[in-house]
Parts: structure tokens; C-alpha cells; sequence
């Protein structure tokens, strides 16, 4: 793959506690949810890749519009990571998108969710790896 960017991060201290840099943007302390033990004072891992895979998602979702001739406007995507045993002693992730397309009818708001699922990189790289659900809701 000829790479057209490359993000970083360091992740410093305990792994899921300690924290985080990316840039000049993202400087955060990093802990586990109370639900996994942790102190829930800081950001979580899952946290950061449900805004990750929102964020482009959503620029999925545009980029496909754009390409049909649809205006999209005060359209958002929410992410929800969710975390769980994988059954043999180790974890695994699921991820549910919810897309809300204001003013779009709710056939065409699906079509373009599910093209955006077929050409967003998050959706890409996880496909196959983890359950991955994108629904379409009006609010």
C-alpha cells in the first residue's frame, strides 16, 4: 500500500493506564473503565477508537453522498465500542455505528450507509475481525 498519510501515537506508562500523545492534538491520561476494574479517571482505548471510527465513517458517508449528488446537512455518527471476553481467556471488540441523515429519505439514508460501510478504511480493517453493526436512525 503507498501510504497518503500516517498518524502516530505514543502510549506511555501501564499500557491501559498512562497515556497518550498523537501529535500536538491528543496529550490524555489513559484508564480503564470502572466496568473493567480501572479508576474511569482518563480516557479508554475504546473510547478513542469510537471517535476514530465515527469520525471516519461519517467522512465515508459524505465522500459516497458527494459522489451520488446528495447534500447532506447536520448528519452525524455515533460510535459505540464495546468490550467482552472472546470466550478463551482473552477479550474482543464489537462496534455499532448508528447513522442519522436529517432530511434524507430513510431507503437512500440505508444505501449510503451501507456504501460508506464498504469504502470507510475503519470498516475495511475490521471486517471479518469483529461484529460490526451500521443502523440508520432518524434522531
Amino acid at each position: 500500500m503507498e501510504a497518503l498519510y500516517t498518524a502516530e501515537a505514543v502510549s506511555t506508562g501501564h499500557g491501559r493506564t498512562g497515556h497518550v500523545t498523537a501529535g500536538s492534538y491528543i496529550d490524555l491520561e489513559v484508564a480503564p473503565p470502572k466496568e473493567m476494574g480501572g479508576s474511569g479517571h482518563g480516557t479508554n482505548p475504546e473510547q478513542l477508537f469510537a471517535a476514530g471510527y465515527a469520525a471516519c465513517f461519517h467522512g465515508a458517508l459524505h465522500a459516497v453522498a458527494r459522489g451520488r449528488k446528495v447534500t447532506l446537512e447536520d448528519s452525524s455518527v455515533g460510535g459505540r465500542v464495546q468490550i467482552g471476553s472472546n470466550g478463551q481467556g482473552g477479550y474482543q471488540l464489537a462496534v455499532l455505528l448508528e447513522v442519522v441523515l436529517p432530511g434524507i429519505d430513510a431507503e437512500l439514508a440505508q444505501q449510503l450507509a451501507d456504501e460508506a460501510h464498504q469504502v470507510c478504511p475503519y470498516s475495511n480493517a475490521t471486517r471479518g475481525n469483529i461484529e460490526v453493526t451500521v443502523t440508520v436512525s432518524d434522531d
